[in-house]
């Protein structure tokens, strides 16, 4: 009972602070992985990986894979709702407000404000999940060099990736169809974190 209070308790501020969507959510996660124990940054990995892929909101589908790795069905019930809960109380009370106050020019210059906080989310999120995707640490030798750098990337990924952006714009597939392709080469080549 004390982990599933903990673990909504630790996705409730994750929701509260996590502005500009799922993907904003990474470095909150980022940190209760290396904070909490868990689950593991290649878990975090995966989360994105079935996230994205599953139908849903992003961050809503990795708080409820992270809860689950953590303490199963009612592990992803506590984080899910811990997650969602703080932007449903948010959302009636900024709808109630924004319909008294919506010209108000304190309230537009602090939505205003928070474009900045969201773009830096959202930009600390790309950058873990291309070092995540494309980069391979345990080759990365301690001398920071361009032939280090070089040994360090994944280029299986790097490979695959230009094949399908080059596929997408020729083919012009669905979406799903490039998912289940990629989980498909995946796991035929063993692509890992």
């Amino acid at each position: 009972m004390i982990l599933l209070l903990r673990l909504f308790y630790e996705f409730f501020k994750v929701g509260l602070f996590a502005v500009g969507g799922g993907l904003a959510t990474l470095p909150f996660l980022y940190a209760l992985s290396a904070k909490s124990g868990w689950f593991t940054p290649t878990d975090v990995a995966n989360m994105i990986a079935v996230a994205g892929s599953t139908p849903g909101a992003i961050g809503v589908n990795m708080a409820t894979f992270a809860g689950f790795i953590t303490a199963g069905a009612p592990g992803a019930a506590a984080a899910t709702l811990g997650l969602i809960l703080p932007s449903i109380v948010v959302v009636l009370l900024v709808a109630n407000l924004l319909e008294n106050f919506h010209e108000n020019v304190v309230v537009k210059d602090a939505f205003y404000g928070l474009r900045p906080a969201s773009i830096a989310l959202l930009c600390a999120a790309g950058v873990k999940v291309f070092a995540a995707a494309m980069l391979s640490f345990d080759k990365f030798c301690a001398p920071v060099s361009f032939s280090a750098l070089v040994s360090a990337l994944n280029w299986k990924a790097i490979v695959f990736g230009i094949i399908l952006y080059a596929a997408q714009k020729r083919l012009k597939w669905s979406f799903v169809s490039f998912i289940a392709l990629s989980a498909a080469v995946g796991i035929i080549f063993k692509f890992s974190c």
